[in-house]
């Protein structure tokens, strides 16, 4: 009961007297509902965090150890998103570039012929096809010189602080680099064959960069399940495919050195276009001086890597968000993690909070070291809200309970929260989490965060959280 009028004195404190009519009369009826949930649904054994800020009365609803400190998994994309798009410079996009440097002889290009990575986390087969068929349009067949990758825009640690080595070669690791191609990973699908024989196997994107090593056997079950991997203990990017394939299967794994996946593959590209090569390629910074000229540059918009990040809950695109971000937020040339991490402690001070009450270690909450509270969360939702260029972005590219991304099979038709959440999910082992807006029945726009942790079943964590939301919906301002 005292933190009912806890809350009710906040509002009247913060708050005109023209605006109180805004401010929800009672809250114990929401109060009292959401208080027997985690009485009698939180899952056994774990424990929870819950805030809710009323946006439109520009109030809290309910708080229940809000403050407490909470690992984040996915919902640390929020945080990322909503600094980055806070940046003068937000809606710039994606770049990859090709130059050469030096001059055109007959059909000879004496000089480089440089790549460089702007950290697109989209580009893919066919962007790699483009690039490469603006090459072999230049009025030269041979290049006496080298194919030169530029990676210089990041450092060159590939994981994020407090990543599992373990989680290798799983494909929502990759090893990260300016340069990435297909999300940095191999998928192979197959394709039974006559009964004992080997699948037929199609790996996309084809490139002589990695070994793909067929050990299945077609309609035979002692065989085994269908399962692929490759030999991450040392590196190696022998993918090897096995098992039995009665249908139609496919795999997907990272690949060890994004950078030389993306770079060998190229070279493929144009020696297949008949653009003569010597062997290899190395890396080296673009110098841009007057004998570099651009040949093409591909551009991936910024909302498209924002609703990746969001709906299918995309670390590699939450990571080149943070690297950005950086670059945008100190000005520098070269960045790492750091200085993204910099921008989002600026926003916490911004927002009246200190940034050492936290713990911040990656851009994707993929990290074990991450800690953030249910409160921080919030905040920076209500600070999107109350910017139109921010909220209209994160808004659009948010998951919509029922229909689509990561909350597509939760909040079916029939419940209050159908269509009406739109909320990042974040899940690990353990950890499940839930944060965004929704529209409660009142007309009032509702800006929440729940923080499940030590649960073991995350059927049951989001059961809860769903039920959270529907409380919400039915609850508020009554």
């Amino acid at each position: 009961m005292m933190k009912r009028y806890l809350l009710a004195a906040f509002c009247i404190c913060q708050f005109p007297a023209g605006l109180l009519a805004q401010v929800p009369a009672d809250s114990s009826l929401l109060s009292a509902r959401i208080d027997t949930l985690i009485a009698h649904d939180l899952p056994h054994g774990s424990n929870v965090g819950i805030s809710v800020y009323d946006l439109t009365a520009r109030c809290p609803l309910y708080s229940y150890q809000a403050d407490k400190l909470s690992r984040p998994a996915s919902t640390m994309k929020l945080v990322t998103a909503i600094t980055a798009l806070s940046q003068p410079r937000a809606d710039e996009p994606f770049r990859t570039e090709v130059w050469y440097r030096g001059t055109i002889e007959a059909d000879t290009l004496h000089g480089d012929l440089y790549v460089v990575g702007g950290f697109d986390p989209e580009f893919g087969d066919r962007d790699l096809d483009s690039l490469a068929a603006a090459v072999a349009r230049l009025p030269f067949t041979v290049l006496d010189g080298r194919v030169l990758g530029d990676v210089s825009m990041k450092d060159s640690l590939y994981w994020g602080s407090g990543w599992l080595w373990d989680d290798n070669p799983a494909p929502y690791q990759p090893y990260l680099s300016p340069l990435m191609l297909c999300k940095g990973t191999l998928t192979v699908t197959a394709r039974p064959a006559a009964p004992g024989e080997p699948a037929r196997l199609e790996a996309f994107p084809a490139s002589t960069y990695y070994d793909l090593k067929n050990l299945t056997q077609s309609h035979t079950r002692s065989a085994g399940g269908f399962r692929m991997t490759r030999g991450w203990m040392t590196n190696s990017n022998e993918v090897v495919v096995r098992g039995n394939v009665d249908g139609v299967r496919s795999g997907t794994v990272n690949i060890f050195g994004s950078q030389d996946f993306f770079m060998q593959t190229f070279v493929d590209r144009l020696q297949a276009l008949g653009v003569g090569l010597p062997a290899g390629y190395a890396y080296d910074e673009l110098p841009h001086d007057s004998l570099c000229v651009r040949v093409a540059v591909h551009e991936t918009p910024m909302q498209a890597v924002l609703t990746e990040m969001m709906k299918e809950s995309d670390n590699l695109n939450a990571e080149a968000m943070l690297c950005r971000l950086g670059a945008q937020h100190t000005g520098h040339k070269y960045v790492s993690a750091r200085d993204g991490l910099k921008a989002v402690r600026d926003l916490i001070k911004q927002l009246g909070l200190r940034p050492g009450h936290y713990k911040l270690a990656d851009g994707c909450g993929l990290s074990h070291y991450d800690y953030l509270s249910p409160e921080l969360l919030t905040a920076f939702l209500t600070y999107a809200y109350n910017r139109t260029d921010v909220f209209q972005k994160l808004y659009k590219a948010l998951p919509v309970g029922g229909v689509d991304g990561t909350l597509k099979y939760r909040m079916q038709a029939g419940t209050p929260s159908h269509r009406n959440v739109h909320a990042k999910t974040g899940s690990y082992t353990a950890v499940n989490c839930l944060a965004g807006y929704l529209k409660a029945e009142n007309g009032h726009w509702v800006a929440f965060a729940i923080m499940n942790q030590n649960v073991l079943s995350g059927r049951k964590a989001r059961k809860f959280q769903d039920a959270v939301c529907d409380a919400l919906i039915r609850y508020t301002g009554q």
